[in-house]
């Protein structure tokens, strides 16, 4: 089973025995009455000091007669459908007011300032609305409208979202490539030191850097050294982290951005850790590059003024967890990662990706000398396993291992890949050999508006082949992993159509496209 932190496990087991003990007379008539297990006693758990987690204990054993938001009232009247598959607690704890996230007193605020604690901000702030909310707000609180943002030409669709809110203008950097594994991996120092100088001879000076890392296939980029690089010239650093949450819990993971110098990180708790889907957190150091205020402000018009307690608990319960024993939770993770590179290896056709300074817990297989795409290959391990991985892409497909991993599904994945290396060189020994291009990135932008001109200017839909030349009107990207290859505002070139067109023949979904099938594209009418 799945660790789940024991803090936030402990208070599910103590609402069953409160609602319980309280049943009789505050929920004698209610569907959570008839449908608890009677016979259910909590079992003491050691837990850290969770401010969240308590507030809500707390606001339960008070049994209020509630007439607030939302309208299910604690599960009196929450829709059977849905009580039939998760039962009735999470709506006993879905409560709508304990106290307000930016006050003073709020038991958000003393939540946020332990996690800070425990992941080595000078602040944090929880976030419900994934990395996007943590990047949108790092961006609108480092940037103005004509300011220059330096930026990889290959990142979240959620910065460019971010430039046409706040105006900034993109000065895009592009990372290295690997072409046999057709995969953007680090930003290199060099190249981020070029764009500053390159500024620079213009008479203009970046806003802030902005670099992601790691990437989706766990490539990490140098950070210490772009911080120390931007630092010399007064320049924060924002580091998407989204899929590095976890780094600096274990001697055998990767450095946190933050201890490797990072002026604001943002980091989707959910991914590897162990909070819920969608809730994440924003990091800032004690850098003085770096308005927190403003960021502050930039959340409060980001974010949603009727928080769930329920997403933030677990974010509460998560850093109390680590705060614990940070380094056994990720044991068994690592371990069965390994095991699974090992036997990934000796099977025949099948290559396993090998950089430095990867984060261990992401396993890329490659594919190529099957002469199958990563997507087929997944749909045969989907077939043939039920195997999930988190990433595919032309070449290679990625898997991801977190503390909730297990060995019996490893072995399915082990499986999966035999049985798929059997198939396909038995049928290759049949037939000729077909080459697979690899979708190679394009560095031929012409960008004619930016991001907020092309958001705001007026647009028209026309048929993809009628699109060449013309300023592109909308964000697509073959989906996971959101790494946009038209961005709005930039011109339309056969390069980036046939990278699309391309990644879609092989089985990828295409996301932020009008039309999901590229027979039409937006763009601008200017």
């Amino acid at each position: 089973m799945a660790p789940t932190p024991s803090s936030f496990s402990h208070l599910v087991s103590n609402g069953s025995s409160i609602l319980e003990q309280n049943g009789k007379d505050e929920f004698q008539n209610a569907k959570t009455w008839k449908t608890l297990n009677k016979d259910l006693i909590p079992q003491e758990t050691k837990v850290c000091s969770t401010p969240l987690v308590s507030a809500i204990e707390k606001a339960i054993e008070e049994k209020h007669a509630t007439f607030q938001f939302p309208g299910h009232n604690k599960g009196l009247a929450a829709p059977s459908s849905l009580t039939r598959l998760i039962g009735d607690l999470p709506f006993l704890y879905d409560l709508s007011e304990i106290e307000d996230q930016f006050t003073q007193q709020s038991p958000i605020l003393e939540a946020e300032k332990q996690a800070a604690k425990v992941f080595g901000s000078s602040q944090t702030w929880f976030l419900l609305g994934g990395s996007t909310c943590g990047v949108l707000a790092a961006i609108m609180g480092t940037c103005n409208s004509g300011d220059t943002l330096i930026l990889p030409r290959n990142c979240h669709i959620s910065a460019i979202s971010a430039l046409s809110l706040c105006g900034a203008t993109p000065k895009y950097i592009f990372p290295d490539y690997d072409s046999h594994w057709d995969a953007a991996t680090s930003v290199s120092p060099s190249e981020v030191e070029k764009a500053i100088k390159e500024l620079e001879l213009e008479g203009k000076k970046p806003a802030a850097v902005f670099i992601t890392s790691p990437t989706y296939n766990g490539i990490c980029s140098n950070v210490k050294e772009i911080a120390t690089l931007c630092h010399s010239r007064d320049i924060p650093l924002i580091v998407d982290e989204a899929h590095g949450g976890h780094f600096g819990f274990h001697p055998q993971l990767p450095r946190s951005a933050l201890q490797q110098g990072a002026d604001v990180v943002v980091q989707s708790t959910h991914k590897v850790l162990l909070s819920l889907t969608q809730s994440s957190m924003l990091h800032a150091s004690e850098s003085l590059l770096v308005d927190k205020d403003r960021i502050n402000r930039c959340l409060q018009i980001l974010q949603s003024t009727s928080p769930s307690f329920l997403l933030l608990a677990s974010l509460d319960a998560t850093a109390a967890e680590l705060k614990e024993n940070p380094e056994a939770i990720f044991d068994n993770a690592i371990h069965l990662a390994e095991e699974a590179k090992l036997d990934l290896k000796h099977i025949p056709g099948i290559s396993v990706l090998d950089f430095p300074n990867t984060d261990p817990l992401r396993v890329t297989v490659g594919v190529h000398d099957l002469d199958v795409s990563g997507y087929e290959a997944q749909d045969f391990l989907f077939k043939d396993q039920r195997v999930l991985p988190v990433l595919t892409g032309s070449r290679s497909v990625t898997f991801l291992f977190t503390p909730g991993s297990c060995r019996e599904h490893v072995n399915r994945l082990v499986t999966g890949f035999q049985n798929l290396s059997s198939v396909y060189l038995l049928q290759n020994t049949k037939k000729q050999r077909v080459k697979r291009a690899a979708l190679k990135p394009f560095v031929d932008i012409d960008m004619k508006l930016t991001p907020r001109e092309a958001f705001f200017a007026k647009k028209k839909k026309v048929d993809v082949q009628d699109s060449l030349g013309k300023i592109c009107g909308e964000l697509i990207c073959p989906y996971p992993p959101g790494v946009p290859v038209l961005i709005p505002g930039e011109v339309i070139t056969e390069k980036a159509l046939n990278i699309l067109l391309q990644a879609k023949a092989y089985g990828a979904r295409i996301s932020g496209a009008s039309d999901p099938h590229l027979l039409s594209i937006i763009v601008c009418d200017i």
